[in-house]
């Protein structure tokens, strides 16, 4: 039974081009961050001066540890005075409507593919989902712009922040971590199931992505360490590069686990999601039941055509009747002109004169 539900999430992975929509995704979501660290940008501006003196102050120590003196006071220095001496709300405008376009298409992709490997590509609209991907998208700015922090900063850094609770925060740090991780992935995966299932049958789906997520992350974090970590040509290139590679793991294995959930749910449906599939198979049907009668139409009019043509001209004369019959009586056609012409005088009426008969009674007597 496991190896039949591997080989069918394999299947899936394989029909639905998990791998390219892995890329898709992580583009999109790269493609987001820029407009997003505009919009930060132009909120600087509106920051009370004491914050923004200790922002600036460490941005330029931390710029100082891998710039020159003459870069930091020519380059950073300049540009943190323009960026902190005043709010832009053009860049916070522009800005978020960019991030929210690229941030929702990428969400749009994955809630798009978990529909198909369901079968339930007829159960949402196309404005449905792409409204769905942008309130998860919102939704997801806001969870990550309240957790993100202490993810990012770690145990120590919460411990620094709370000293009263280190013994907890070390304990509880990482499973807690996990836990939310697979509440929030399952959440996602029951959100993006077209029709209304219990939460629990997402739960499969989101451990797997856990542990594919581990897995790659430990090849990935080699690969990083050995290629383009320490003072290579390839150094400039590791952050962006690490963040790619990081964003598609991460689609990657959202993805896988929304194959295994849908693997699972075809070896063993529930009845909202076999109920779904059964209507869309219906409707189907229907559809190419109509699409062949408008095929079996159209050939039984070309056969119809064919068996009894159009009349040719000359056979359709005969059919038309004549306005005044005695005015075509002696019509000849225009081949015949010669003829025409010549018994143009026979053909005309002569009327005779009111003294023609008065002349031939005259020679009557006379004889």
């Amino acid at each position: 039974m496991a190896w039949k539900l591997i080989k069918d999430t394999t299947n899936v992975c394989v029909e639905y081009r998990v791998t390219g929509l892995a890329a898709e995704v992580a583009f999109f979501t790269l493609m987001s961050v820029p407009p997003l660290l505009l919009c930060v940008a132009g909120t600087l501006g509106y920051l009370s001066q004491g914050v923004i003196a200790k922002l600036e102050a460490d941005i330029l120590r931390a710029a100082s540890t891998f710039l020159s003196a003459s870069s930091v006071h020519q380059t950073v220095q300049p540009l943190l005075n323009s960026v902190f001496s005043s709010g832009r709300p053009d860049l916070i405008s522009i800005g978020f409507l960019l991030a929210l376009w690229s941030g929702s298409r990428a969400l749009y992709v994955f809630v798009d593919t978990v529909t198909i490997m369901y079968g339930l590509e007829d159960q949402r609209g196309i404005v449905h989902t792409r409204l769905l991907s942008l309130g998860l998208y919102i939704v997801a700015l806001i969870v990550g712009t309240v957790i993100g922090p202490l993810v990012i900063a770690g145990p120590d850094q919460i411990v620094a922040w709370f000293p009263a609770t280190a013994d907890i925060v070390h304990v509880l740090y990482w499973p807690g971590a996990i836990l939310l991780s697979v509440v929030f992935m399952t959440t996602l995966y029951h959100v993006a199931v077209p029709v209304r299932t219990a939460w629990k049958e997402d739960l499969p789906g989101a451990i797997v992505a856990l542990l594919v997520f581990f897995v790659c992350s430990i090849f990935l974090r080699l690969y990083l360490v050995h290629s383009v970590e320490g003072p290579t040509v390839y150094g400039s290139l590791a952050a962006p590069v690490a963040v790619l590679l990081w964003i598609g793991v991460i689609a990657l294995a959202v993805l896988i686990g929304a194959a295994m959930n849908a693997a699972i749910d075809r070896m063993w449906p529930t009845r909202e999601t076999a109920q779904a599939r059964a209507e869309n198979e219906k409707a189907r049907e229907e559809e190419a039941m109509e699409v062949m009668r408008r095929a079996e139409a159209r050939r039984a009019a070309t056969r119809n055509r064919a068996a009894n043509p159009p009349p040719t001209e000359g056979e359709g004369e005969s059919d038309i009747p004549a306005e005044y019959p005695e005015r075509w009586a002696d019509f000849l056609p225009h081949k015949d002109l010669r003829g025409r012409i010549q018994s143009k005088g026979d053909r005309r009426r002569r009327y005779p004169s009111p003294f023609e008969g008065e002349q031939q009674d005259e020679e009557g007597e006379q004889k």
